[in-house]
């Protein structure tokens, strides 16, 4: 390998694959050679699969055996600050380099040469007739907001044939295009003026532009109370971003909350900027990832897995919401996207805002030891002002049986529709009622496949199960004893709760946002533009109404259950208590009028729900942190999550007793390991899990030990493990 990282043609050169193997394997450069994290495509036995160049081959074989690399991929190298992210990435959680590869690899087509192609929008004329197909295929395009489709996507989407979409081109209702693949994306302007800062907005953005001009990694926590502006401050930050000629990178915890955001940016930077989630095309997606690599993508907002693509010069990225639980990724590569992004900007020299009205205690506690700078906005923007806060306290209430709003919540809501405003009832459950209850025989219908009971969804007529997504009709007679007409649904969920809304409020109009109540990002986008049209008097919302969205008419905010999570094993369940309950709170009020919200609570006197009604959070989060501090757990600890799994029980006990007899390397590094024992929910899938928990010290080199401790296991047949390092949930 030359001095700049160039391997000549033959040169034995080591390629890291996206294949589960243990290790990088040895080919020769190609004709005309290749640099050191280039992309390629190796011959694996039959197959032909994706590589980077990882660095010199190792040899040590007969060389007449090695086989050549195929091809060099027309896309940017993989810079070396992106191989360094992966490898401490995959060292921190524990995951091997292949899955760490896939992880930033999520982009089909990376291989297909540049080439004019055919695209579909949606057409300027209306078709001579609908049938249920054609009607699809527009649905498709109207919910996509204008983005392309090649045939073949926009088929499999609205699940028709290509004859249908080419029938709707000639009719003009659908555009044919020839367009380039991958275009760069339209440059943003930094100096478009922006809309005018308050004195605190001003002062932050002062501070974290003289952070950004020091060219070094540093992290700041945004917190301010919702409705102040935190959004316009940290897009000043992007646009500094912009003009130092470095790419930025936003993240959201929620599609829905996407579409909003990206008119703003297009508002302030004058062009739309790269999207990269879930909804997002397979087209569209692999034009992000190559346009990123190249630098012809200024800013990309999107979920998680964004802080993967392989940015050119990553300057800034923003944690929105940074405290909210889905930047854990539980499933595959177990990550925290909020750390991780610290890590990567660590890296590459760049800087780091997370903001958040209730911050996560990890945030809080890195602000007050100094390790993150910290900026407060105190006052919201304009003439809105924070909602009044009172408990009502459900011991005094005269409630009817089968009934959840109280008295003094229907008089409120009464006076919201009186007056023309709108009111928010929130519960955090999904679905009509958490059990459905035989009264002949007692049995709670349980999913097959898990330990877990089964949720009426009566908007669907179906039963569903939140762990494994299993559905079935609801039936007529229970399942165990065969007797009809008794199976009863007990405690409420978001749609029992509507229909009580529905009876009590009939001259109201009702809307419900559920995720699942919609089948695409851009369903739910429509629905949440109409409400904050004000077209609707009651929103009856779970936990995705917290998340940011803004309601100008919303006057009133009722929480159903606030008790609903204090309760439990969960050592944060006080902190995401604390932290539902203000976000949602905060959706009372944004605008001129001000705004209320009432707890329904059985406990009013309870320290947290104390804390959320005095506003005191710098009080809650010192005594949160105490007592975390006292019990050694984090922020102030270690811990790591193991969870084996498998078809039978016993096996996977068997391997779970003899991990936890067999701790030296973990009390070696001064760890202690809970368990064996049955996970929460301890099936799901069909599959029996067993968990234990490891607990060390703060400074402990915890992975280090874990690995060692794991090493010498066999698993045999379909037992699976599983680590899972700061674990944000414990079922």
């Amino acid at each position: 390998m030359s001095a700049n990282g160039f391997f000549d043609e033959g040169e034995l050169v080591a390629v890291l694959t996206t294949q589960p193997l243990d290790r990088t394997l040895d080919y020769k450069a190609p004709e005309g050679g290749c640099f050191l994290g280039a992309f390629v495509e190796v011959p694996l036995g039959p197959r032909k699969v994706l590589g980077v160049v990882w660095g010199p081959g190792q040899g040590g074989f007969d060389l007449s055996k090695a086989r050549s690399v195929i091809r060099v991929l027309e896309v940017a190298p993989m810079r070396e600050e992106m191989r360094v992210f992966l490898g401490k990435v995959a060292d921190y959680t524990l995951t091997p380099m292949p899955a760490m590869l896939r992880l930033a690899t999520r982009a089909p087509g990376l291989g297909d040469p540049p080439s004019m192609r055919k695209i579909y929008r949606l057409g300027g004329s209306e078709p001579d007739r609908i049938t249920d197909a054609r009607k699809r295929v527009l649905e498709v395009l109207q919910n996509y907001g204008g983005l392309a489709f090649t045939l073949k996507e926009l088929a499999e989407q609205a699940g028709v044939t290509s004859s249908v979409v080419k029938g709707l081109v000639k009719q003009g209702a659908v555009r044919e295009e020839d367009s380039p693949r991958d275009l760069p994306y339209p440059l943003l302007d930094p100096d478009l003026p922006g809309k005018s800062l308050t004195e605190d907005q001003a002062e932050a953005v002062a501070r974290l532009h003289s952070g950004q001009r020091t060219g070094d990694y540093g992290t700041t926590l945004l917190k301010g109370v919702t409705g102040s502006g935190k959004t316009e401050v940290y897009l000043e930050a992007v646009a500094e971003a912009l003009r130092m000629g470095r790419q930025a990178l936003v993240l959201l915890p929620e599609i829905a909350l996407t579409a909003e955001f990206l008119t703003r940016v297009e508002t302030r930077f004058g062009a739309r900027p790269a999207e990269w989630h879930s909804g997002a095309t397979m087209t569209e997606r692999r034009r992000v990832w190559r346009m990123v690599g190249q630098g012809d993508a200024q800013l990309v907002v999107g979920a998680r897995s964004a802080l993967f693509l392989p940015f050119r010069d990553l300057g800034l990225v923003v944690v929105d919401e940074e405290h909210d639980t889905s930047y854990k990724q539980e499933d595959g590569v177990h990550y925290s996207a909020r750390d991780m992004a610290v890590l990567r900007s660590a890296i590459c020299g760049g800087r780091v805002v997370l903001a958040s009205a209730t911050p996560s205690l990890e945030s809080w506690a890195n602000a007050e030891a100094g390790k993150y700078d910290r900026i407060d906005l105190t006052s919201r923007f304009g003439d809105a002002v924070l909602p009044e806060m009172k408990p009502i306290d459900m011991r005094a209430e005269q409630m009817q049986p089968g009934t959840w709003i109280s008295p003094s919540l229907r008089q409120a809501v009464r006076q919201r529709i009186e007056k023309g405003e709108q009111s928010l009832l929130f519960i955090n459950r999904r679905g009509y009622a958490p059990v459905t209850l035989c009264r002949a025989c007692g049995e709670q219908i349980a999913c097959d496949h898990c330990d877990a009971r089964m949720v009426e969804h009566r908007f669907l007529k179906r039963l569903m199960c939140h762990q494994c997504g299993e559905t079935k009709p609801m039936p007529e007679a229970c399942p165990s004893c065969g007797v009809e007409g008794k199976l009863a649904p007990v405690g409420p969920g978001i749609e029992r709760l509507a229909e009580e809304a529905e009876a009590t409020f009939p001259e109201a109009k009702i809307a419900m946002l559920s995720s699942d109540l919609f089948g695409s990002a851009r369903a739910l986008k429509a629905k949440i533009e109409e409400i904050a049209e004000g077209d609707a008097d009651i929103v009856i919302g779970t936990q995705l109404v917290a998340k940011g969205h803004n309601f100008p008419k919303l006057t009133l905010v009722g929480v159903i259950d606030a008790d609903l999570s204090l309760h439990g094993a969960d050592l944060r369940a006080a902190e995401r208590t604390f932290q539902l309950m203000r976000q949602v709170a905060g959706r009372a009020g944004r605008a001129d009028k001000p705004g209320q919200a009432l707890l329904q609570t059985f406990q009013p006197e309870h320290p947290v729900i104390r804390a959320i009604l005095s506003g005191d959070e710098e009080g809650f989060w010192k005594a949160e942190a105490a007592g975390r501090q006292a019990a050694g757990v984090p922020p102030y600890g270690r811990m790591a999550g193991i969870v084996l799994s498998g078809p039978e029980v016993g096996p996977v006990f068997d391997i779970g007793n003899a991990l936890a007899r067999n701790d030296a390397p973990l009390r070696d590094a001064g760890a202690q390991v809970f368990g064996p024992a049955p996970a929460p929910i301890a099936r799901i899938r069909g599959r029996h899990r067993v968990r234990l928990l490891v607990k060390a010290p703060k400074g402990a080199p915890i992975q280090d030990a874990i690995a060692r401790w794991i090493a010498p296991l066999s698993l045999k047949g379909d037992i699976r493990l599983t680590v899972d390092i700061d674990p944000q949930s414990f079922y």
